[in-house]
């Protein structure tokens, strides 16, 4: 394998001009990002395959056929894309933009930043106000140590499914898994809810996404467990143990798992009862620390996501160099 062909070391430089470059606002107010193209394809199935006058059986086939229909047109033009890039230097350039692209890494860390930030200048209606780009449920009943929870639940799930899965896919299958694994997300986040409406059609989506994230749920809950060892005041110890202890309380196969090892690292109980656009939920604490979570607890959890997302780099570049010289030896 060429240099130029070695995915591990496109993810890093993917993942690098991520942590640079962020969203690139000025590229995609020219061109749609490659999640609104997606976004625009399950809306159109979804209007044409989810009517309600189907039969919830029905319409539980035509999520089915959607999932695998969307998924596996992402995976093909992810592998048509690789194909044409193999072995040029403008082809890697093209591959480390679209890694950089369908990775959240920054993107996250702004997004949560700016809640804290909302919380500590604007006060409460600033806080909720910026939690609502980020979270599932309705902040309008969430008082300051509610939003400040979400906002860091948000970050310990979002790490999983934006950071550490789409990386781990790409690491597996390269750009049809990173393509397939992005649609299957997406397919979840819009269709793959308990509402009356999408219940029957959005079954296979949430099914897949769970079954995609399995095993980056578990990854990123160690990640996030070793990155508390380079905390002030990070508790790894107490963050695994959390996460073996408490991750499968989560009514999700796969949240629990950031989820406990974020609450154990700060000393925080995250999770709880929740409402959601389908009701509240009433689940089980994850943690057994305060859930007064507080702005500062924010900026502790953004130094943990910090510091994980820099040891999955180093991993990624450590393991490019162990393959590189065992080659040469």
């Amino acid at each position: 394998m060429t240099p130029l062909a070695d995915p591990l070391l496109l993810l890093a430089a993917g993942l690098a001009v991520d942590a640079w470059l962020g969203d690139m606002p000025a590229l995609f107010a020219r061109i749609p990002h490659p999640i609104v193209v997606a976004g625009r394809a399950i809306a159109f199935f979804d209007r044409k395959l989810n009517r309600e006058i189907r039969g919830e059986a029905s319409r539980r086939v035509r999520g089915i056929i959607t999932v695998v229909v969307l998924v596996g047109a992402a995976a093909a033009l992810g592998a048509a894309i690789e194909h044409l890039c193999r072995g040029s230097f403008a082809g890697a350039a093209v591959e480390i933009l679209l890694i950089a692209i369908l990775v959240a890494q920054r993107s996250l860390f702004e997004h949560v930043c700016a809640v804290g930030r909302a919380l500590t200048v604007g006060g409460l209606d600033a806080g909720r106000d910026a939690v609502r780009h980020i979270v599932g449920r309705d902040p309008a009943g969430l008082d300051e140590h509610g939003v400040a929870r979400a906002a860091i639940e948000s970050l310990a799930e979002n790490f999983s499914d934006g950071v550490v899965a789409p990386v781990f896919w790409f690491a597996v299958l390269g750009l049809p898994g990173l393509f397939g694994y992005k649609m299957a997300n997406t397919l979840d986040s819009m269709i793959g809810h308990q509402t009356p409406h999408y219940r029957a059609f959005g079954w296979a989506a949430a099914r897949f996404d769970d079954f995609a994230n399995l095993a980056p749920a578990r990854i990123s809950g160690v990640l996030i467990a070793a990155a508390a060892l380079f905390a002030t005041d990070g508790r790894p110890r107490s963050a695994m143990a959390i996460m073996l202890r408490d991750a499968r309380k989560h009514r999700s196969p796969n949240a629990g798992w950031p989820e406990g090892a974020m609450a154990g690292a700060l000393g925080l109980a995250l999770a709880g009862p929740r409402r959601y656009a389908e009701g509240v939920v009433v689940d089980p604490w994850v943690g057994e620390g305060t859930a007064r979570a507080v702005p500062a607890d924010i900026a502790r959890a953004l130094i943990l996501y910090r510091n994980a997302c820099l040891i999955e780099w180093g991993l990624i570049v450590g393991a490019w160099l162990a393959w590189h010289f065992s080659l040469l030896a």
